[in-house]
């Protein structure tokens, strides 16, 4: 997190992305791999021209809200919710200012989590 950070402080200009997983890392690893290597593809490049903030709920939809809250405090610039849980549980958790002016997008899986 620290590199984030600086790399902010660097670089004001840099889109930091949240990234949200219902998982663990581990289970998410094939949804982090596809979406930095779409990232690479599109000419971004986590710790270079853009900061991925990623968070996981280890299986427990309980901590959602709070893992959104942090996401929106620390001013990210839209969250992606990977891993097949509808974003709607995750949108929920936005404060009500930031749920009209923050982007947010979804991925669909057929796995259970």
């Amino acid at each position: 997190m620290t590199a984030v950070r600086a790399l902010r402080a660097q670089q004001k200009a840099i889109p930091v992305i949240g990234f949200l997983n219902g998982t663990s890392p581990d289970a998410a690893a094939p949804f982090v791999a596809a979406f930095r290597q779409g990232l690479n593809e599109s000419g971004y490049v986590d710790g270079q021209n853009a900061a991925i903030e990623y968070r996981f709920g280890e299986g427990r939809d309980d901590r959602l809200p709070a893992l959104v809250a942090d996401l929106v405090g620390r001013n990210v610039d839209v969250i992606v919710a990977a891993g097949g849980a509808p974003l709607a549980r995750r949108r929920k958790a936005l404060p009500r200012r930031s749920r009209s002016s923050l982007p947010a997008s979804a991925t669909r899986s057929h796995s259970a989590w």
